[in-house]
Protein backbone atom coordinates (compact mmCIF):
# COMPACT_ATOMS: atom_id res chain seq x y z
CA UNK A 1 0.00 0.00 0.00
CA UNK A 2 1.58 3.86 -1.04
CA UNK A 3 2.31 5.54 1.90
CA UNK A 4 -0.38 8.39 1.38
CA UNK A 5 -3.02 5.81 2.07
CA UNK A 6 -4.74 6.51 5.25
CA UNK A 7 -4.44 3.52 7.65
CA UNK A 8 -8.15 3.56 8.00
CA UNK A 9 -10.87 4.51 5.67
CA UNK A 10 -13.93 5.96 6.75
CA UNK A 11 -17.05 6.59 4.89
CA UNK A 12 -20.82 7.64 5.89
CA UNK A 13 -23.48 6.96 2.91
CA UNK A 14 -27.07 6.96 4.18
CA UNK A 15 -26.62 7.16 7.93
CA UNK A 16 -24.59 4.12 7.38
CA UNK A 17 -20.94 4.56 7.93
CA UNK A 18 -18.16 2.21 7.18
CA UNK A 19 -14.56 1.99 9.24
CA UNK A 20 -12.25 0.00 7.18
CA UNK A 21 -8.88 -0.81 8.48
CA UNK A 22 -6.59 -0.40 5.43
CA UNK A 23 -2.97 -2.04 6.16
CA UNK A 24 -3.73 -4.55 3.80
CA UNK A 25 -0.04 -5.52 3.12
CA UNK A 26 0.10 -6.46 6.80
CA UNK A 27 -3.56 -8.27 7.09
CA UNK A 28 -4.37 -4.97 8.95
CA UNK A 29 -1.94 -5.28 12.01
CA UNK A 30 -2.42 -2.32 14.13
CA UNK A 31 0.82 -0.30 14.47
CA UNK A 32 1.03 2.86 16.47
CA UNK A 33 -0.49 5.24 13.27
CA UNK A 34 -3.69 2.29 13.18
CA UNK A 35 -4.36 2.72 16.76
CA UNK A 36 -4.63 6.79 16.59
CA UNK A 37 -6.19 5.98 13.50
CA UNK A 38 -9.32 3.78 14.60
CA UNK A 39 -9.81 6.25 18.38
CA UNK A 40 -10.13 9.30 15.92
CA UNK A 41 -12.67 7.46 13.70
CA UNK A 42 -14.75 6.56 16.53
CA UNK A 43 -14.57 9.84 17.95
CA UNK A 44 -15.51 11.62 14.51
CA UNK A 45 -18.32 9.50 13.94
CA UNK A 46 -19.41 9.71 17.76
CA UNK A 47 -20.18 13.47 17.32
CA UNK A 48 -22.63 12.96 13.58
CA UNK A 49 -26.06 12.82 14.83
CA UNK A 50 -26.38 11.61 10.87
CA UNK A 51 -25.13 8.26 11.84
CA UNK A 52 -27.14 5.41 12.54
CA UNK A 53 -24.90 2.05 12.32
CA UNK A 54 -21.46 1.38 12.11
CA UNK A 55 -19.89 -1.17 10.30
CA UNK A 56 -15.93 -2.43 11.16
CA UNK A 57 -14.45 -4.15 8.55
CA UNK A 58 -11.14 -5.10 7.10
CA UNK A 59 -9.33 -4.46 4.07
CA UNK A 60 -7.62 -7.19 2.00
CA UNK A 61 -7.53 -11.00 3.32
CA UNK A 62 -8.15 -10.49 6.87
CA UNK A 63 -9.80 -8.57 9.62
CA UNK A 64 -7.25 -7.70 11.59
CA UNK A 65 -3.63 -9.95 12.65
CA UNK A 66 -3.70 -8.33 15.84
CA UNK A 67 -0.78 -6.12 17.00
CA UNK A 68 2.23 -5.21 14.66
CA UNK A 69 4.60 -8.19 15.92
CA UNK A 70 7.28 -5.46 15.15
CA UNK A 71 6.44 -4.57 18.87
CA UNK A 72 7.29 -7.73 20.79
CA UNK A 73 10.69 -7.85 19.34
CA UNK A 74 10.61 -3.92 20.98
CA UNK A 75 9.24 -5.34 24.03
CA UNK A 76 11.77 -7.85 24.07
CA UNK A 77 14.77 -6.16 23.10
CA UNK A 78 13.78 -3.51 26.15
CA UNK A 79 12.12 -5.37 28.78
CA UNK A 80 9.66 -4.56 31.13
CA UNK A 81 11.56 -1.46 32.32
CA UNK A 82 12.26 -0.31 28.82
CA UNK A 83 10.42 2.29 26.85
CA UNK A 84 9.12 -0.18 23.79
CA UNK A 85 6.10 1.90 23.05
CA UNK A 86 6.11 3.39 19.53
CA UNK A 87 5.91 7.49 19.68
CA UNK A 88 2.41 8.83 19.60
CA UNK A 89 1.26 6.03 22.24
CA UNK A 90 0.56 8.72 24.81
CA UNK A 91 -1.21 10.77 22.14
CA UNK A 92 -2.98 7.94 22.02
CA UNK A 93 -4.02 7.07 25.67
CA UNK A 94 -5.52 10.61 25.49
CA UNK A 95 -7.86 10.53 22.85
CA UNK A 96 -10.80 8.92 24.77
CA UNK A 97 -11.89 9.93 27.97
CA UNK A 98 -10.92 7.91 30.64
CA UNK A 99 -14.24 5.05 31.60
CA UNK A 100 -15.40 5.38 35.03
CA UNK A 101 -12.58 7.32 36.32
CA UNK A 102 -9.77 4.84 35.73
CA UNK A 103 -7.26 4.94 32.85
CA UNK A 104 -6.95 2.79 30.39
CA UNK A 105 -4.11 1.59 27.86
CA UNK A 106 -4.47 2.63 24.17
CA UNK A 107 -4.70 -1.06 23.08
CA UNK A 108 -8.18 -1.02 25.44
CA UNK A 109 -9.26 2.32 24.11
CA UNK A 110 -9.10 1.45 21.01
CA UNK A 111 -11.29 -1.27 21.68
CA UNK A 112 -13.70 0.20 23.92
CA UNK A 113 -14.04 3.41 22.23
CA UNK A 114 -16.90 2.08 20.00
CA UNK A 115 -18.85 1.35 22.78
CA UNK A 116 -19.31 4.82 23.26
CA UNK A 117 -21.28 5.65 20.09
CA UNK A 118 -24.91 5.62 20.64
CA UNK A 119 -25.72 3.44 17.55
CA UNK A 120 -25.03 -0.43 16.77
CA UNK A 121 -21.84 -1.62 15.74
CA UNK A 122 -20.97 -4.24 13.76
CA UNK A 123 -17.52 -6.19 13.26
CA UNK A 124 -17.46 -7.97 9.87
CA UNK A 125 -14.99 -10.60 10.25
CA UNK A 126 -13.20 -12.51 7.71
CA UNK A 127 -9.35 -14.16 7.80
CA UNK A 128 -7.92 -13.69 10.73
CA UNK A 129 -9.04 -12.07 13.53
CA UNK A 130 -6.82 -12.80 16.42
CA UNK A 131 -5.20 -11.27 19.46
CA UNK A 132 -5.65 -7.54 18.95
CA UNK A 133 -7.84 -8.17 15.96
CA UNK A 134 -10.38 -10.21 18.17
CA UNK A 135 -10.67 -8.05 20.82
CA UNK A 136 -11.82 -5.60 18.39
CA UNK A 137 -14.22 -7.67 17.11
CA UNK A 138 -15.48 -8.00 20.73
CA UNK A 139 -15.92 -4.16 21.04
CA UNK A 140 -18.57 -4.18 18.45
CA UNK A 141 -22.10 -5.07 19.61
CA UNK A 142 -22.79 -7.75 16.48
CA UNK A 143 -20.00 -9.61 14.69
CA UNK A 144 -20.84 -11.57 11.33
CA UNK A 145 -18.02 -13.65 10.77
CA UNK A 146 -17.05 -16.19 7.56
CA UNK A 147 -17.37 -19.38 7.77
CA UNK A 148 -13.45 -20.21 7.42
CA UNK A 149 -12.55 -17.13 9.63
CA UNK A 150 -10.07 -18.10 12.48
CA UNK A 151 -10.86 -16.29 15.72
CA UNK A 152 -8.12 -16.24 18.56
CA UNK A 153 -6.45 -15.31 21.69
CA UNK A 154 -2.95 -15.47 21.00
CA UNK A 155 -1.53 -13.19 23.23
CA UNK A 156 -0.50 -16.45 25.15
CA UNK A 157 1.89 -17.36 22.06
CA UNK A 158 4.07 -14.10 22.86
CA UNK A 159 3.31 -14.70 27.20
CA UNK A 160 1.20 -12.63 27.36
CA UNK A 161 -2.54 -11.78 28.38
CA UNK A 162 -5.13 -10.05 26.34
CA UNK A 163 -4.90 -6.55 27.57
CA UNK A 164 -7.75 -4.34 25.14
CA UNK A 165 -10.58 -5.14 27.33
CA UNK A 166 -10.53 -8.97 26.19
CA UNK A 167 -10.73 -10.38 29.51
CA UNK A 168 -13.51 -8.72 30.37
CA UNK A 169 -15.51 -8.82 27.09
CA UNK A 170 -15.08 -12.17 26.29
CA UNK A 171 -16.01 -13.81 29.19
CA UNK A 172 -19.74 -12.25 28.67
CA UNK A 173 -20.04 -13.74 25.38
CA UNK A 174 -18.99 -17.38 25.57
CA UNK A 175 -18.78 -17.95 29.47
CA UNK A 176 -15.59 -17.86 31.67
CA UNK A 177 -14.72 -21.35 31.03
CA UNK A 178 -14.66 -21.14 27.08
CA UNK A 179 -12.53 -17.72 27.71
CA UNK A 180 -10.10 -19.51 29.83
CA UNK A 181 -9.63 -22.06 27.30
CA UNK A 182 -9.36 -19.76 24.31
CA UNK A 183 -6.84 -17.35 26.32
CA UNK A 184 -4.72 -19.56 28.11
CA UNK A 185 -4.18 -22.17 24.54
CA UNK A 186 -4.47 -19.35 22.07
CA UNK A 187 -6.31 -22.27 20.33
CA UNK A 188 -7.57 -20.75 16.51
CA UNK A 189 -11.51 -21.07 16.51
CA UNK A 190 -13.59 -20.87 13.07
CA UNK A 191 -16.47 -18.68 12.19
CA UNK A 192 -18.66 -21.76 12.39
CA UNK A 193 -17.63 -22.64 15.95
CA UNK A 194 -17.18 -19.15 17.14
CA UNK A 195 -21.50 -18.77 15.89
CA UNK A 196 -21.31 -22.45 17.83
CA UNK A 197 -20.39 -21.19 21.27
CA UNK A 198 -21.92 -17.48 20.98
CA UNK A 199 -18.35 -15.34 20.17
CA UNK A 200 -20.38 -14.44 16.74
CA UNK A 201 -23.55 -13.44 15.67
CA UNK A 202 -23.90 -15.17 12.44
CA UNK A 203 -22.06 -16.37 9.63
CA UNK A 204 -21.98 -15.15 6.16
CA UNK A 205 -20.54 -15.71 2.99
CA UNK A 206 -19.56 -12.47 2.47
CA UNK A 207 -19.32 -11.13 5.92
CA UNK A 208 -18.73 -6.84 4.81
CA UNK A 209 -21.86 -7.05 2.27
CA UNK A 210 -23.92 -8.66 5.27
CA UNK A 211 -23.37 -6.21 8.08
CA UNK A 212 -23.20 -3.95 5.51
CA UNK A 213 -27.53 -5.07 4.35
CA UNK A 214 -28.07 -5.23 8.52
CA UNK A 215 -26.72 -1.75 8.83
CA UNK A 216 -28.95 -0.31 6.29
CA UNK A 217 -31.62 -1.88 7.88
CA UNK A 218 -30.95 -1.04 11.16
CA UNK A 219 -30.27 2.89 9.55
CA UNK A 220 -34.36 2.76 8.22
CA UNK A 221 -36.05 2.90 12.10
CA UNK A 222 -35.96 5.63 14.06
CA UNK A 223 -32.93 7.09 14.94
CA UNK A 224 -33.60 8.13 18.24
CA UNK A 225 -35.27 4.53 19.06
CA UNK A 226 -32.41 2.69 17.71
CA UNK A 227 -29.93 4.82 20.40
CA UNK A 228 -32.12 3.56 23.10
CA UNK A 229 -32.06 0.27 22.35
CA UNK A 230 -28.17 0.47 21.92
CA UNK A 231 -27.25 2.38 25.19
CA UNK A 232 -30.38 -0.28 26.89
CA UNK A 233 -28.76 -3.40 26.32
CA UNK A 234 -25.56 -2.32 26.53
CA UNK A 235 -26.76 -1.32 30.52
CA UNK A 236 -27.93 -4.84 30.76
CA UNK A 237 -25.01 -6.44 29.18
CA UNK A 238 -22.95 -5.27 31.79
CA UNK A 239 -25.35 -6.09 35.01
CA UNK A 240 -26.10 -2.29 35.78
CA UNK A 241 -29.55 -3.68 35.74
CA UNK A 242 -31.09 -1.14 38.49
CA UNK A 243 -29.58 1.68 36.66
CA UNK A 244 -30.64 0.08 33.19
CA UNK A 245 -34.05 -0.59 34.45
CA UNK A 246 -34.35 3.57 35.41
CA UNK A 247 -32.80 4.35 32.12
CA UNK A 248 -35.12 2.19 29.89
CA UNK A 249 -38.00 4.22 31.89
CA UNK A 250 -36.43 7.50 30.53
CA UNK A 251 -35.71 6.51 27.14
CA UNK A 252 -39.52 5.61 26.82
CA UNK A 253 -40.41 8.86 28.03
CA UNK A 254 -38.49 10.84 25.57
CA UNK A 255 -39.18 8.60 22.66
CA UNK A 256 -43.19 8.48 23.52
CA UNK A 257 -44.56 11.36 21.04
CA UNK A 258 -41.40 12.34 19.42
CA UNK A 259 -41.90 13.49 15.89
CA UNK A 260 -39.54 10.52 14.79
CA UNK A 261 -41.88 7.83 17.09
CA UNK A 262 -45.22 9.49 15.57
CA UNK A 263 -43.51 9.15 11.74
CA UNK A 264 -43.10 5.14 12.87
CA UNK A 265 -46.31 4.84 13.65
CA UNK A 266 -47.70 6.75 10.71
CA UNK A 267 -45.39 4.96 8.07
CA UNK A 268 -46.74 1.87 9.66
CA UNK A 269 -50.19 2.47 9.76
CA UNK A 270 -49.75 3.94 6.10
CA UNK A 271 -47.76 1.18 4.70
CA UNK A 272 -44.62 3.02 3.31
CA UNK A 273 -41.10 4.15 4.03
CA UNK A 274 -40.63 6.02 7.13
CA UNK A 275 -38.88 9.58 6.75
CA UNK A 276 -36.92 10.35 9.65
CA UNK A 277 -34.80 12.90 11.28
CA UNK A 278 -31.74 12.12 11.96
CA UNK A 279 -31.56 12.27 16.12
Amino acid sequence: MPDDQPVVLTTVTDGVAEVRLNRPGSLNAVNDDLFLALIGAAAQLRRDPAVRAVVLSGEGRAFCAGLDTRAFDSMREHGANGDWRPPGATEAAAALADVDGQALGRGQRAVLVWQTLPVPVIAAVHGAAVGLGLQLALGADLRIVAPDAKLGAFEINWGLAPDSAGTQLLPRLIGPDHAMELCTTGRIVSGAEAVDIGLATRLAADPRAAAAELARQIATRNPQAIRSVTRLIRLGAVGRWQEGLQAELDEMNKNVGSDNQREAVAAAREKRQPRFADA
